[in-house]
């Protein structure tokens, strides 16, 4: 497995720490903390006299949620907790040996850390009050993910985390978006507004990383396009693929047919962010030859072909039967 001394990506890391101007440039995506909401800012006060009123006002809107989703929600969220997996991932670029540095790409990492980090805590402490899942599955499926690791599949190239992150950040930003339009649809007002929220965060994250590739894409672009290419030709391997409640070793695979079949997530929104990335990148713009050239043109006709087998990934998923999910006590989905 590839380091970050290895003498291959010497040329990556010296272009990626060439960049420290511009990362100290868009820190100011993070929010400081004296401004930024906390979890407990969407939550019933249970400090106050009458908490139980409180409890049981922010726990009714819930009852009208569908096992659909809230089987996503929980996988959401349990992908929002393996946190730690990620932020090892990409330190790889960060390279804070000691854990306090003060430089850009540190304290980006840092503050990107800090601000995900609230995400999962928030849903988590949101399925607890609401009591509409068994918790003990679903800590069960967090250990078990996050005991289980992470392999973003790109660890031979820096670019490569920051282009799985740019799409990552995109795909949670839908997620959250259209999880909270469906609550608001059923009535959950508290769940819409933290799913809102959430998506916020990661709207400004995707803007730094996209950002940050960009400036990867103008100074170093053959390989750039090159590990983009090698990145989308293996598909994006989604964060919580390793997740496992103990009992259905396909658990990823069936939430993510859920999530296909309510319209959260889908592999039209796959080829609609890729697609974006390519246009966002100016791919089809750039100069280049040989092998590079090759990928270029694999990558601008990459979403299309997907598009294009959007439709039959469909009527797989709806010919999919419905299994049972410990997350909501065993019930078919």
């Amino acid at each position: 497995m590839a380091t970050a001394d290895d003498s291959r990506l010497r040329p990556q890391i010296e272009l990626l720490h060439s960049l420290a101007d511009v990362v100290k440039e868009n820190l100011s995506l993070l929010l400081p903390v004296d401004q930024a909401w906390q979890p407990t800012d969407f939550l019933p006060d249970l400090t106050a006299e009458d908490w139980k009123d409180r409890l049981e006002t922010f726990r009714a809107p819930s009852k009208g949620l569908s096992d659909e989703i809230l089987v996503v929600l929980v996988g959401d969220m349990i992908t929002e907790e393996a946190l730690p997996n990620y932020a090892i991932s990409l330190n790889l670029i960060a390279r804070d040996e000691v854990g306090t540095s003060d430089e850009p790409w540190a304290k980006w990492m840092r503050g990107w850390t800090s601000e995900e980090n609230r995400h999962g805590d928030l849903l988590n402490a949101y399925l607890r009050l609401t009591g509409r899942v068994d918790m003990r599955s679903v800590e069960v499926t967090v250990h078990n993910l996050i005991n289980n690791g992470f392999n973003p599949r790109v660890s031979k190239n820096l670019y490569g985390g920051l282009i799985y992150t740019s799409f990552q950040e995109r795909a949670t930003k839908i997620s959250h978006a259209r999880v909270g339009t469906l609550a608001s649809n059923l009535g959950d007002e508290n769940l819409s507004k933290i799913c809102k929220k959430i998506a916020a965060d990661e709207s400004r994250h995707e803007a730094f990383y996209t950002k940050m590739m960009g400036q990867v894409m103008a100074h170093d672009a053959a390989t750039a396009v090159l590990v983009f290419k090698d990145t989308m030709r293996r598909m994006i391997s989604m964060p919580g693929k390793l997740m496992f409640d103990g009992k259905d070793p396909d658990l990823f695979e069936h939430f993510s047919a859920v999530a296909q079949r309510i319209g959260v997530y889908t592999a039209r929104d796959y080829a609609s962010i890729l697609r974006h990335l390519v246009n966002t990148w100016n791919v089809a713009s750039l100069s280049l030859s040989g092998a590079a050239a090759a990928a270029q043109e694999i990558l601008c006709a990459q979403a299309e072909k997907i598009e294009s087998m959007v439709e039959s990934i469909m009527e797989a998923v709806l010919r999919e039967p419905a299994r049972p999910f410990t997350w909501v006590r065993d019930r078919m989905v």
